[in-house]
C-alpha cells in the first residue's frame, strides 16, 4: 500500500476527539470474494472495502502505543516482510506510519496463519475518487475462514484504537458473527484463533479428499468443490470426474453395496477361492453363542453393515463375551456377523485399479507405562502429540477414554487409575482403527507377492476400483496360506490417512494412482473455454461462436444476458454473464465446449470462474458504467476487460479488435498468441497490424470488394477467403457493420481453436437476427405494415453502432421512430449524450426509463435525455416522455404508419418481443397499408432534424 504522505494534523488529545466526532469512523462498505483471476491478480482473495472516515487522518505512527500493543497480541506480525520483503518489514511500516486498512490486511493474514492456513499474500489499494476508502485484500485457503478472519481483524484493530476513535459499522457485510463469541473480549486473540480453527475444521476437506485434490492440482486438473462436504469435481464438462473421499465416478454402486454387506462380501470372496474366516449372520444373542461354539473360539462379532470398526468386538472366548459382543454390534445393525478370529497382525492393503499401492500395519490405541503415571495420565500425555487431532484432521486421532475403553481395561483387570510398570504396553481397544486412536506402520515394501495377489483378486471379486482390504496375518512378508490368516473385510471408500502419513515408515502418495486411473496419462481433463467480453457486441459474438461450434458437431454450453443454454435449449432464464453461470456450464457433464459471455460486473464482483481459458476475446471498450465500482475512466474499464485475455493460457489465443485503439493495446498484457480482427482492409490497416500479419500472425479482416466486402483470414503469411460478409444474414446484406465486426471476432475465435473453415462458414451463414438466434440483438419484425427493430442499445456506443445502420436504411422508410432509454446508474453526461445521439437518428423519439431506475428519481432520466436532444436542436414537439416501458413501446407502435421504421431498445427483451408480436394494428391503419402503392415514398422530415443529420 502506498497512499502517500499523511496529512498534517494536530496531535493533542482534544484534537483527536474533535477529529473523531467531525467525521465518520471505520465503516465496511462492501465485501467480495475473488475466486478466480481478477483486476488485482490471479490468486483467490477476499476483498473488504473499508471507509476509514476521520481515521484517514490518523495513520499508525500517530496512534500512541498502537504498534506495540498489536505486536504483543500477534507476535507473528514481526515476520511479515511487507513491501521490504524481509522479516520486520511490516513492523517498520507501522512505525513509519501506515493506514488502518493496511493493518487489517496483515492481521487477517496472521489470524489465518495462526489457525493453520498457509496464506501469506495480500494488498491494500485506495479507491480512485473516494478519499479514505480502501480495498483491503488478502488470500484465503477456505472462504468461510477467510471472511471470519477479516471480521475478527477489523474488530481487533478497532479495539486497539483510543476509546474516542472506536466504533466500526457494517461488520455484518463481511460475515455473521460466530455463535459462541457473543460478548467476548475483542482483544482475546486466543479465543479468536480457537474459533477460526473450529470453523476451519468444519469446512476443511478430509485428508483423503484433500490428497486427491492436491494431486489433481499438481497435474493441472481443474478442481471445483460442489458442496460443503467432500463432493469434488475434477475437470470440466464432459471430461469431468467426481470424487467424495475415495469414492470416484468409476466406483460401482453394486460393488459399494456388496462391500457394505459383510455376509455377501464373504460369499463373493469364497466363490473366488480366497481365504476368509468361517462364520454366519445371526439375529439373536443365543444364535451368536451357538454359532461361536460351532466354529470354535475365539470369535469376532461385528455389525453386518458397519464401518470404521464401530460395534466390532474381537477375542471373544466365552459365551458371555459373545452375548456382550452381540449387544454391542446390534446397536448398529439388526443382523450381526459372528466369525472365527484370525490370529495375527492387522493390516490394511490399499488396492487401486486392481493394483496394490500401499500396505499399513494397524496397531490399536495404546500407552506405554513408566511406573509412575496412571493410564489416564498416559492417555493425556499421548494426546499432546501434535500429530493427533479431532476426527480425521491430523495424522492420528486423539484417544478418547469412552465406555468401550473402560470395558476393555476392565476385561484386562485394569482401570484408568492403574499405574502400568515401566515399558508395559497397555492396549486400550481391541480394534486398530485410526479413527479410534490407533497408529499405522508402513509395510508396503514388506508384503509377500502372494498376499498382494489375494488382495488384488479380492478387490476384483467385489468390483471396487478403490478398495481397502483388511488382512490379518502373523507376518505380512510370508504367504497366509502358510502362516494362517486371510481377509476379514473389504471396504469401499477406504481412508488414505494411514498411508499418506503413517506413524512410522515411509509416506505413500496413494492419491497419484487414483488420479492416474481417473485421468490416464494423455487424457484430457478440460474442455475448451471461449470467453468474450467488451462494452458492446459480446452477446452476439458469443452466440455466433456457439452456432459455429454446434455446426461442428459439439455440445455447447453458452452463457449470455438472456440465459444459460445447452445447445439450443435454454436451461436457465436469467441475466447469466457472470461467474456463477460459467461455473454451471463447466459443471454440466454433457458439455464439450464452453462459450462464456463475461461482463464487467462479474469480474469486479468475484473475478473469473476459471483460472485460464483457451480463447479470450475483447470486442471493444467504450465509455459505459463509468463512475461505478471505482471505474472512473475508459482506461479503468479496459483494465477490467483485459482480465479475460490475461487469463488466456500460453497455448491459447487472445482475440482483439484492431480498430479499437484501447483494445488493441491489451496485446501487451494478453496471454497466448495474439489474433486481431478488423473492418479495415489491407489498404487501410494500421502499421502494427501490417507488421503482425507480416510476421505470420493471425488476423481476420474484411477486405473491400465490389460485392460489399469479403472476410479474409491471414495466417502464417497466407490469406484464405472465408466468405462474403453479406452472406451472413445477421449483417442485413452487409449494412449492419457492427454485426460484420462481431462475425469477424467469432471467425477469429473459432479459427484459432482449429475449427474447420467449412464449419465456420456454415455456422455464420446460418446465423440470423431472429429472436431465437439472438434475442434483443437487431431482431426484425415486418408483420404490421411497418418494420420494427428490437435492439438492446443501452449505451452511447451501442446506439452509435445501431444508428449507423439506421442512417443506411433511412431511404427505405418514411419516418424513423425510436424508443430510447439508458440505465439509471450511468452518469448525467452519458444520458445527455444518449439524447443527442437519438436526435441524430430518429424523427420521433419516445424517451422512457429503466424500471429499476437505479437510484434516480422518477422522471430524472427522461429529463436528462430530453435535455441532450434539445441541446442539439431537436424539435420539442417530436419528443414524448413516457416512463413506463410497455406504454412507451405502445406509443411508438401506435404512432407508426405504413412504411415507417420503429426502433425499440428494451430492458425486458422477451416481454417487449411478445408485445411487438401481439400488437394489433388499428383497422384504419391496416387498410391504408393494404392500399399503399408499391413504390418508394417521400419522407417527411422536420427541418431542424434534417439539417442536424445533414450537418452530422
Amino acid at each position: 500500500m502506498d497512499p502517500g504522505d499523511p496529512p498534517a494534523v494536530a496531535k493533542t488529545g482534544s484534537d483527536v476527539v474533535r477529529a473523531a466526532t467531525a467525521g465518520r469512523r471505520l465503516r465496511v462498505v462492501e465485501t467480495g470474494v475473488y475466486r478466480g483471476p481478477h483486476v488485482y491478480g490471479n490468486a483467490p482473495m477476499i476483498r473488504i472495502q473499508l471507509d476509514l472516515g476521520a481515521l484517514e487522518a490518523w495513520p499508525t505512527d500517530r496512534l500512541p502505543g498502537f504498534t506495540e500493543r498489536l505486536r504483543a497480541l500477534l507476535p507473528g506480525l514481526d515476520g511479515h516482510g511487507c513491501c521490504y520483503q524481509e522479516p520486520g518489514g511490516f513492523v517498520r511500516r507501522l512505525r513509519e506510519g501506515t493506514w488502518l486498512g493496511h493493518v487489517v490486511e496483515h492481521v487477517a493474514i496472521e489470524l489465518q496463519s495462526g489457525a493453520g492456513a498457509a496464506v501469506t499474500r495480500g494488498k491494500t489499494r485506495s479507491v480512485k475518487g473516494r478519499p479514505g476508502v480502501y480495498n483491503v485484500m488478502f488470500a484465503f485457503s477456505d472462504e468461510s475462514v477467510g471472511l471470519l478472519a477479516g471480521r475478527l481483524a477489523l474488530e481487533l484493530v478497532d479495539a486497539l484504537l483510543p476509546p474516542e476513535l472506536r466504533g466500526i459499522s457494517g461488520l455484518d457485510r463481511v460475515c455473521d458473527p460466530p455463535d459462541d463469541t457473543a460478548g467476548r473480549d475483542r482483544l482475546d486473540v486466543a479465543l479468536a484463533l480457537q474459533t477460526l480453527r473450529r470453523v476451519q475444521r468444519s469446512a476443511a476437506l478430509g485428508p483423503t479428499t484433500l490428497s486427491l485434490v492436491r494431486e489433481a492440482e499438481r497435474r493441472g486438473i481443474p478442481v471445483m468443490r460442489i458442496d460443503e462436504h467432500s463432493l469434488v469435481q475434477l475437470g470440466y464438462g464432459r471430461r469431468q470426474r467426481r470424487i467424495r473421499a475415495s469414492i470416484t465416478s468409476l466406483t460401482s454402486q453394486i460393488a459399494t453395496d456388496a462391500a457394505s454387506d459383510k455376509d455377501l462380501t464373504k460369499t463373493l470372496l469364497e466363490d473366488a477361492g480366497l481365504p476368509v474366516p468361517r462364520g454366519a449372520v445371526v439375529r439373536t444373542a443365543e444364535e451368536a453363542v451357538r454359532e461361536a461354539e460351532r466354529i470354535g473360539y475365539p470369535v469376532v462379532t461385528k455389525p453386518l453393515d458397519g464401518n470404521h470398526g464401530r460395534g466390532v468386538s474381537i477375542g471373544l472366548a466365552t459365551a458371555d463375551e459373545v452375548r456382550s459382543g452381540f449387544e454391542e454390534a446390534a446397536r448398529r445393525s439388526r443382523r450381526v456377523v459372528v466369525e472365527r478370529q484370525y490370529v495375527g497382525r492387522d493390516h490394511r492393503i490399499l488396492v487401486v485399479d486392481a493394483e496394490v499401492v500401499a500396505v499399513a500395519e494397524r496397531v490399536p490405541a495404546h500407552v506405554v507405562g513408566d511406573g509412575v503415571r496412571s493410564i489416564a495420565a498416559l492417555i493425556e500425555e499421548e494426546n499432546l502429540d501434535p500429530r493427533r487431532g479431532e476426527g480425521h484432521e491430523n495424522v492420528m486421532t486423539r484417544i478418547e477414554a469412552d465406555d468401550h475403553v473402560l470395558a476393555f481395561l476392565t476385561k484386562a483387570g485394569l482401570a484408568l487409575e492403574s499405574v502400568p510398570a515401566p515399558g508395559e504396553v497397555v492396549y486400550l481397544r481391541d480394534t486398530a482403527n485410526l479413527s479410534t486412536g490407533g497408529t499405522a506402520l508402513d509395510r508396503t515394501d514388506d508384503i509377500h507377492p502372494e498376499n498382494a495377489m489375494i488382495a488384488r483378486r479380492a478387490a476384483r471379486a467385489v468390483g471396487l476400483d478403490v478398495a481397502g482390504i483388511d488382512f490379518i496375518a502373523p507376518d505380512i512378508a510370508r504367504p497366509v496360506r502358510e502362516t494362517g490368516g486371510g481377509i476379514v473385510e473389504v471396504n469401499a471408500a477406504p481412508g488414505f490417512r494411514m498411508h499418506l502419513q503413517p506413524s512410522e515408515g515411509r509416506p505413500r502418495n496413494v492419491a497419484r494412482p487414483v488420479i492416474e486411473m481417473l485421468f490416464p496419462r494423455g487424457a484430457r481433463s478440460r474442455i475448451p473455454i471461449f470467453a468474450v467480453t467488451g462494452t458492446n457486441g459480446k452477446s452476439t459474438t458469443a452466440r455466433m461462436v456457439a452456432r459455429v461450434l454446434r455446426t461442428h458437431g459439439l455440445t455447447v454450453g453458452l452463457t449470455t444476458t438472456s440465459g444459460i443454454y445447452i445447445n439450443e435449449e435454454r436451461v436457465v432464464e436469467a441475466d447469466a454473464y457472470g461467474p456463477w453461470s460459467a461455473r454451471m456450464v463447466l459443471r454440466d457433464p454433457t458439455v464439450d465446449v464452453a462459450v462464456l459471455e463475461t461482463a464487467r460486473g462479474g469480474i469486479l464482483r468475484e473475478g473469473l470462474a476459471f483460472p485460464d481459458c483457451d480463447v479470450g476475446a475483447v470486442t471493444n471498450v467504450a465509455a459505459d458504467h463509468l463512475g461505478l465500482k471505482g471505474i472512473e475512466t475508459v482506461e479503468d474499464l479496459a483494465l477490467v476487460k483485459s482480465v479475460v485475455v490475461e487469463a488466456v493460457h500460453r497455448d491459447g489465443f487472445s482475440v482483439l479488435n484492431a480498430d479499437d485503439e484501447i483494445t488493441a493495446r491489451m496485446s501487451r498484457r494478453a496471454g497466448g498468441r495474439i489474433d486481431y480482427f478488423s473492418l479495415r482492409g489491407s489498404a487501410e490497416m494500421p502499421a502494427f497490424l501490417r507488421e503482425h500479419i507480416g510476421d505470420g500472425g493471425l488476423a481476420v479482416m474484411r477486405e473491400p470488394t465490389a460485392a460489399g466486402g469479403d472476410i479474409v483470414i491471414h495466417d502464417q503469411r497466407e490469406s484464405l477467403r472465408l466468405m462474403r460478409a453479406a452472406e451472413i444474414p445477421a449483417t442485413l446484406d452487409g449494412l449492419a457493420e457492427f454485426n460484420v465486426q462481431n462475425a469477424l471476432a467469432a471467425a477469429a475465435m473459432c479459427y484459432a481453436q482449429r475449427v474447420p473453415v467449412s464449419a465456420i462458414r456454415e455456422g455464420l451463414s446460418g446465423f440470423t437476427t431472429s429472436f431465437e438466434h439472438s434475442p434483443g440483438r437487431l431482431n426484425v419484425f415486418d408483420g404490421h405494415g411497418f418494420r420494427v427493430i428490437l435492439d438492446y442499445a443501452h449505451n452511447p456506443a451501442g446506439l452509435k453502432a445501431l444508428g449507423s445502420l439506421i442512417l443506411k436504411m433511412r431511404l427505405r422508410h418514411l419516418r424513423v421512430i425510436g424508443m430510447v432509454n439508458i440505465p439509471g446508474d450511468r452518469r448525467d453526461e452519458d444520458m445527455r449524450e444518449m439524447g443527442a445521439l437519438a436526435a441524430r437518428y430518429f424523427d420521433e423519439i419516445v424517451f422512457r426509463e429503466d424500471p429499476a431506475r437505479r437510484g434516480r428519481r422518477p422522471g430524472e432520466i427522461v429529463a436528462l435525455l430530453s435535455e441532450g436532444a434539445l441541446a442539439v436542436g431537436f424539435p420539442r414537439n417530436c419528443i414524448r416522455c413516457i416512463l413506463d416501458e410497455d406504454r412507451a413501446a405502445d406509443a411508438c407502435l401506435a404512432m407508426a404508419q405504413p412504411g415507417d421504421l420503429v426502433v425499440l431498445t428494451p430492458t425486458d427483451i422477451e416481454a417487449m418481443w411478445r408485445q411487438v408480436l401481439d400488437y394489433r394494428v388499428p383497422i384504419a391503419a391496416r387498410a391504408r397499408a393494404e392500399e399503399a402503392p408499391r413504390q418508394p415514398r417521400r419522407r417527411r422530415r422536420s427541418a431542424p432534424a434534417a439539417e442536424m443529420r445533414n450537418s452530422a
